[in-house]
């Protein structure tokens, strides 16, 4: 906006310079002539007789030299008295004269030449002087002036366009670094402060503002997750006496069949609410063990162990496990992270990829691409379509492929979360018809 400005006006400027040295230019010009034209007059109102002789007189006697210059003097009666000695024409007429007869002066253009015309009145005769020149001398100071002036603005602007763009980049750089680390603030890195020089500028106020408030919201987040999780333990107690009894009454040998039903259906819900509240405290602990994922693990081990694990809960589902070869793979193999919140994300992934899959089944692929370890797990089954894919890893957030399906819909939400917490990340994708596939991607 300065430079902006800068140019604007400094166009201004060299415009109206211009402009006014072009007038002054005309107005000195035109006093010359004028002054030319009345020495001619005089000379010629003291004489009698005009001859060749003084024609040259005339010519010589002029201290104003001009270009091309053609001088033509009348008397009352329109005729022509004098005339300069040189080849230049002057277009004129009797309205021109008469104009002058009423006006004393006229000034205008004729192509290259200027045209003064003056009005000259004695006490017995009056005079019609007209002269013209080209201004060569003047014309070319205006020349130089322009020339000048352009190759000023063009200069200064450059200058001002640069040291301004400099400017700007320097006093934005500390807002640049400011935006950087906003951009980058999640639920994973609250604490996240930005530094303040103490200057006092605007950027350093802003900064202390923002710094403020980060420290109330982390300070509410932090609070939520304590309630989330003193509430899910003091939850799970009461209902781990709740599975306990009711576990004991359904093994009762005098409990009538209908009443063992009720007593399962009840169990279910018990155990459903359990699994919630599992899931729930899961992600409040999750944020707490961010210093805890600094051990190096070998991610197809955390893989081993998790497949082992869903094969427990689920023995009829079936892995079909793929490892790509690749030189760099064993070293990408090794990844810094916390083992237990890995096997837990896998867990969900594979869980996830039995409970949606139409013939309980799955592919596990571990490959790399551009250095970067990825683990790929894919299903048989009904895809989701664009408006739940975008909200995919929301909590709660449940396709229209889960109808009849037990779930709360956190399991992706948790998986999300601790690969965020390990700087990876987790993507889905239809690469084929009723094929839905799920690529953590591990990055170093």
């Amino acid at each position: 906006m300065v430079s902006l400005l800068f140019t604007i006006l400094f166009g201004l400027a060299s415009t109206v310079i211009f402009v006014l040295y072009s007038n002054y230019r005309k107005e000195e010009f035109r006093d010359r002539l004028e002054i030319k034209a009345l020495s001619n007059i005089k000379l010629l109102v003291n004489v009698k007789r005009v001859d060749n002789q003084l024609l040259k007189i005339i010519d010589q006697n002029s201290i104003n030299k001009l270009y091309d210059e053609k001088t033509l003097v009348f008397d009352s009666n329109f005729k022509l008295i004098y005339s300069s000695i040189d080849d230049a024409k002057i277009n004129w007429s009797i309205e021109d004269l008469k104009y002058l007869k009423k006006n004393k002066t006229f000034f205008k253009q004729q192509g290259d030449y200027e045209v003064y015309g003056v009005f000259y009145d004695t006490n017995d005769k009056d005079f019609y002087a007209l002269i013209s020149a080209t201004d060569d001398y003047g014309k070319k100071k205006l020349l130089f002036l322009r020339y000048t002036l352009v190759i000023s603005y063009l200069f200064f602007t450059t200058i001002c366009w640069l040291l301004t763009s400099l400017a700007v980049k320097k006093a934005l750089k500390p807002l640049d670094s400011f935006h950087q680390k906003i951009k980058n603030i999640n639920e994973n890195n609250l604490d996240t402060r930005i530094t303040s020089h103490r200057s006092k500028n605007e950027i350093d106020l802003i900064a202390d503002e923002f710094n403020f408030m980060m420290d109330r919201i982390e300070i509410s987040y932090q609070k939520q997750k304590e309630f989330t999780a003193h509430a899910s333990h003091e939850l799970r107690t009461p209902l781990s006496r709740m599975t306990s009894q009711i576990e004991n009454a359904i093994t009762d040998p005098e409990i009538n069949p209908e009443k063992k039903s009720f007593l399962n259906n009840i169990l279910d819900d018990v155990n459903h609410l359990s699994e919630l509240i599992n899931s729930l405290l899961i992600l409040s602990k999750i944020d707490n063990r961010k210093t805890d994922h600094n051990d190096v693990q070998r991610i197809d081990e955390i893989l081993f162990s998790s497949i082992e694990k869903i094969n427990k809960t689920f023995p009829d589902f079936v892995i079909l496990f793929e490892m790509e070869e690749s030189d760099d793979l064993d070293t990408a193999l090794e990844f810094n992270g916390n083992k237990n919140l890995l096997e837990i994300a896998i867990t969900n992934v594979l869980k996830n990829a039995y409970i949606y899959s139409d013939n309980k089944q799955a592919k596990v692929k571990i490959g790399t691409e551009n250095g970067q370890l990825i683990l790929s797990i894919s299903n048989s089954g009904r895809t989701l379509n664009d408006s739940e894919q975008k909200n995919l890893f929301q909590p709660f957030m449940r396709g229209e492929n889960a109808k009849g399906i037990t779930g709360f819909g956190l399991g992706l939400r948790i998986v999300n979360r601790i690969l965020n917490l390990h700087n990876s990340y987790i993507t889905y994708s239809i690469p084929d018809t009723n094929i839905n596939l799920f690529s953590i991607i591990f990055r170093r």
